[in-house]
């Protein structure tokens, strides 16, 4: 028997048959089986969902042999691709063509489908998740029919599929807005607590994407703010090879990696770590083409807990999120990562009808999370914070609902699309009920 377990290895599971189907005809033989035995049956991506959105109970899909870009539209300014392309190698493949998403997350290791089904999102932009730019998709119903969507073809389907949290159909094809290939100039500043936050608007509303990062107990923040520049493509100024290696690899993943291990084993001196760590951070800038400046390599492993507040109850929720940290004894390495977002009209997306701040929680996989998310999760639930579909939270269907106007409506289309619950498993169970 086989054992599924995702990234950050808190959930786990032993699926009773183990398929990798090579195209949509064997998605659908699977499925059909799935529903005439009774069982259950459930695609899997690359695990990085922190939630067990995607453990599969009885049979288990894997991607690996569906996946690559298979149309380009130029005139529509369109590309497609199988949904189960890791979101770095669709990156590659649409640089070699001249050709870019809007906007992204900062890492690139899922597949199309898992990333989009979640509501992976960046910060900033006309566009902030990588389901808002989606055009057109494919899934596998749980009767085993395959329907395709756009905004001419069941656009009812595209509005509510394109965060799915696989509840509705096994996605086998997306179809992508996209853009020209452009460059991002990167400014990375040091900052104190006040200077971040007094400025904090300003530097929203005057760059195109900001992030933030908050280094608990202290006064230190990192503003990151990325700038599309009239600078043809071939006209870049990356970080140098050794400077690249240095801050992105050895000081953010091997480093901080050891010394996570360090500080779980002597969580006293985590406060004195920040600070020297905090400290040491300094001001760089760089251009690069879009997704190599979007995106970082992610090696240490951790786990999230992320809210999406209203935008004008971000900063209150930040602070009083420094305030329970800081009164709780509780001693925290990694950074608290601040996004914002521009509201969509994707039903259960967490900026559906909404501007919205992201809060983003992280301990290290060996430290504890549980207290330090029970700690938090309250704080956000009070400013009407909605939690990402893949990062961990508590919350079930009774309090979803109130929180996403049109959740009704998506579960009647589930109860349409999948009358026998073929793509159920416990985590969609608590948060969409039977």
């Amino acid at each position: 028997m086989s054992e599924w377990s995702n990234w950050s290895g808190l959930e786990s599971s032993r699926p009773q048959r183990v398929e990798e189907p090579a195209d949509v005809a064997g998605v659908v033989a699977a499925v059909e089986r799935a529903r005439a035995e009774g069982t259950t049956v459930k695609m899997v991506g690359t695990g990085h969902s922190f939630t067990a959105i995607s453990a599969p109970e009885h049979t288990m899909l894997r991607p690996g042999g569906m996946t690559g870009i298979v149309g380009v539209d130029r005139e529509a300014m369109t590309v497609t691709a199988l949904a189960g392309t890791p979101l770095k190698d669709f990156n590659a493949g649409l640089e070699a063509l001249g050709l870019s998403l809007h906007n992204m997350g900062d890492i690139a290791e899922q597949t199309l489908a898992g990333a989009t089904s979640t509501g992976t999102h960046g910060t900033g932009g006309i566009a902030a998740s990588l389901a808002a730019q989606i055009a057109g998709l494919e899934l596998v119903t749980g009767t085993g029919e395959v329907v395709r969507a756009s905004e001419t073809e069941n656009p009812d389907l595209l509005e509510f599929a394109r965060v799915g949290i696989g509840a509705l159909g096994v996605l086998t094809r997306i179809t992508f807005k996209v853009e020209p290939l452009f460059v991002l100039e990167a400014t990375e500043t040091p900052m104190s607590w006040d200077e971040a936050l007094d400025g904090f608007d300003e530097r929203v509303a005057t760059h195109h994407h900001v992030d933030t990062y908050w280094f608990p107990h202290t006064d230190r923040l990192m503003s990151k703010t990325n700038d599309r520049v009239a600078t043809d493509v071939t006209d870049i100024e990356p970080l140098s090879r050794l400077r690249e290696w240095w801050d992105d690899e050895f000081l953010s993943n091997t480093l901080f990696g050891a010394l996570n291990h360090v500080t779980n084993r002597a969580p006293a001196i985590i406060p004195r770590f920040n600070q020297v760590s905090s400290r040491l951070l300094s001001a760089r800038s760089y251009s690069n083409v879009a997704h190599r400046v979007f995106t970082s390599p992610r090696t240490v492993v951790f786990r999230e807990m992320e809210y999406a507040v209203p935008r004008e109850a971000g900063l209150s929720a930040l602070r009083e999120a420094r305030a329970a940290i800081d009164a709780s004894g509780l001693k925290i390495t990694f950074p608290v990562e601040i996004r914002v977002t521009p509201a969509d009209d994707i039903p259960l997306s967490t900026s559906t009808g909404r501007d919205s701040f992201y809060l983003a929680f992280h301990t290290h996989r060996d430290a504890d999370h549980l207290e330090y998310f029970a700690l938090l999760e309250p704080i956000m639930r009070a400013h009407d914070g909605r939690p990402h579909w893949g990062k961990v939270h508590t919350r079930t269907a009774a309090d979803l609902a109130p929180a996403y106007p049109r959740f009704e409506e998506f579960l009647a289309l589930r109860d349409r699309l999948d009358p026998d619950r073929v793509f159920a498993n416990p985590y969609l169970r608590r948060v969409l009920g039977d």
